[in-house]
């Protein structure tokens, strides 16, 4: 699953766009986000923002934090999430 800040209509847009091939969840009141921590200053280009810091929870089946990924890089993600949990 996917979460961000945007509204239900946005992503709708969004999801029919890129064709996501996972759950894409609303969060405009911040909760899950502010929650788990994800909501920070950013840096890009030399400006300085809040935003969503990209992040992946590995969740197990008794829904625990198995594992954290806080470096995302988006070609390489499906092989950051293999190896983190295999290492685990």
């Amino acid at each position: 699953m996917g979460i961000s800040p945007d509204d239900e209509k946005k992503h709708s847009k969004f999801i029919e766009k890129f064709t996501l091939p996972f759950t894409l969840l609303a969060d405009p009141k911040m909760k899950v986000i502010n929650a788990y921590g994800v909501w920070g200053e950013k840096n890009m280009y030399g400006r300085t923002y809040m935003g969503i810091k990209r992040t992946t929870f590995l969740i197990n089946e008794d829904g625990k934090i198995h594992q954290v990924i806080r470096k995302v890089l988006s070609k390489k993600h499906a092989d950051q999430i293999l190896k983190a949990w295999e290492d685990s």
